[in-house]
């Protein structure tokens, strides 16, 4: 059960640590909002709240449409191929990073979202594609290696702990260095930070697509 919790965990920082809509607003309602400091907590929580449903719908049509072998092992493939895919392609984007990352000028204009962090961080989240196709290839291939189901209730907790965990140890110290005066990251600790996330997401789909080929899901 243990592995559960570790491998979700690294799989949803190596997610988190690449740059996307929600880091940004992230950055930005840490950096607008005089309680910042308080706003990654709320951004989070309702990130949680969506993965959180979306885990459980993923599981209720697994359970009712995923009854075939052939499907499972599709999707375990798929879901592995595509971490080794996101792993190049981060590997990538690092080695092509030349500047620091200046956490006070976001490129996205979020005024749209400068209610409610909570509420905004679910809207946020929701209006990513990449969230939801994530969710359809890696998400769905990982639950299916590791048998995480209705059933398998502890390694359910653990999957949803870990992957939550993940997130928190990035954005949460980002916002708060954000709040409290922080302008820009080195390039070169990050860049060494995502390159080494990214040969894990590499290592870790490749053993997702051998397991699930070698070792299919039993019915």
């Amino acid at each position: 059960m243990l592995e559960i919790f570790i491998f979700s965990f690294l799989i949803a920082l190596t997610g988190a640590l690449s740059p996307g809509p929600l880091l940004t607003y992230t950055i930005y309602k840490s950096f607008k909002e005089k309680r910042g400091y308080l706003a990654g907590i709320y951004i989070l929580l309702g990130h949680a709240t969506i993965e959180l449903a979306l885990i459980l719908i993923l599981l209720t049509g697994a359970s009712i449409f995923f009854q075939n072998l052939i499907i499972l092992t599709i999707i375990g493939i798929v879901g592995g191929s595509f971490l080794v895919l996101f792993g190049i392609l981060s590997i990538k984007g690092a080695l092509s990073k030349t500047n620091d990352l200046d956490f006070t000028k976001p490129q996205n204009n979020y005024n749209r979202f400068k209610g409610n962090s909570y509420i905004g961080g679910i809207l946020v989240t929701l209006s990513n594609p990449f969230w939801e196709f994530w969710w359809a290839v890696v998400g769905l291939g990982f639950m299916v290696n590791f048998n995480i189901s209705f059933e398998n209730f502890t390694g359910l907790i653990l999957f949803f702990i870990g992957h939550e965990l993940g997130d928190i140890v990035w954005y949460l110290p980002i916002s708060l260095f954000v709040h409290f005066g922080g302008r820009s990251l080195n390039i070169e600790v990050y860049k060494y930070v995502l390159l080494i996330c990214s040969a894990f997401m590499i290592i870790f789909g490749i053993y997702l697509t051998i397991n699930i080929i070698f070792f299919p899901p039993i019915m």
